[in-house]
């Protein structure tokens, strides 16, 4: 199914995996070096923006974007009871390679499901060629509280029966993400919000689910036991994590190392692109055996 080439997508397809419908599409030559894209909590792929995906396929990686369940087109479960732990999204994310044949990825998590590549780097090192941690933290109680632009302007939740209340609601929260960036953009944000609104299943659950189950820890170590080359991206003005955490990641696994997207919030504004971009290639340019 995912044989062909094609310099974009074929669009996206429902696929059986790990006992879930879920939603996949890929970028690029599936006989290139893959990347898993790992959305953040309650993220669907389309927060791994079309364009960026072309961008990365088009210097030579296959590129893989998903959407978890309870986002986008994926199965849903009743809001607040997530029929799933983040060990069943590990499985998921592994079950996505095994349908599209490929054997190691470049797995790029972000935000919370950071937590998602921490477990396959330490539980599944076979199934990981690199690593690279966007906008997430080591999680240590010690780090930095949220900013105050954050919970200055992180807005009350919205009646979820009003549709128009929700979008307002998720559009200020990426505002309040952004930590005042220049970079954002709210007619661009707004646009996304709207489709993502319009695409899922049950967008109640997309909003409650993934913060209601049990975020599963790895068995067989910690972030010091990852041996997968690791890149930490962080934004210097993430108000949610601010940068001290991306710091402390760097710091806890052997030999990661960092990349400050200047002018980010907890986000990947469009003006950051060219340097993310050029980060994910250079870190995921050494060819691994099995990668296809």
């Amino acid at each position: 199914m995912w044989s062909n080439v094609r310099a974009m997508s074929a669009g996206d397809q429902l696929v059986e995996v790990n006992g879930a419908e879920l939603c996949v599409e890929s970028f690029g030559d599936a006989a290139d070096p893959a990347i898993l894209l790992v959305a953040g909590a309650s993220a669907s792929m389309l927060w791994w923006d079309a364009e960026l995906c072309e961008r990365i396929a088009a210097a030579g990686r296959f590129v893989i974007r998903y959407d978890a369940r309870d986002t986008g087109r994926s199965v849903s479960y009743p809001p607040g009871q997530p029929g799933y732990s983040l060990a069943d999204l590990v499985q998921d994310a592994l079950g996505i390679l095994d349908t599209v044949g490929v054997e190691r990825a470049h797995f790029v998590c972000q935000s919370m499901f950071g937590g998602l590549g921490l477990v396959v780097a330490v539980d599944h090192p076979d199934r990981m060629a690199t690593l690279t941690l966007v906008s997430t933290s080591t999680g240590d109680e010690q780090l930095p509280p949220p900013a105050e632009y954050f919970t200055e302007h992180a807005p009350p939740e919205p009646d979820l029966a009003d549709t128009a209340a929700v979008i307002d609601y998720v559009v200020r929260s990426m505002k309040a993400i952004s930590g005042g960036s220049a970079h954002f953009d709210e007619a661009e944000a707004r646009e996304l919000v709207e489709r993502d609104v319009a695409r899922a299943r049950d967008y109640a659950s997309t909003l409650a689910n993934h913060y209601a189950m049990v975020s599963d820890k790895p068995v067989n170590g910690g972030f010091e036991d990852i041996t997968a080359p690791t890149l930490v991206v962080h934004g210097d003005l993430d108000p949610l994590l601010p940068l001290a955490h991306g710091e402390a990641l760097r710091d806890a696994i052997p030999a990661a190392e960092l990349l400050v997207l200047r002018g980010a919030g907890h986000d990947l504004p469009r003006p950051t692109w060219d340097a993310f971009v050029a980060g994910v290639v250079r870190h995921t340019e050494s060819p691994s055996p099995g990668t296809r």
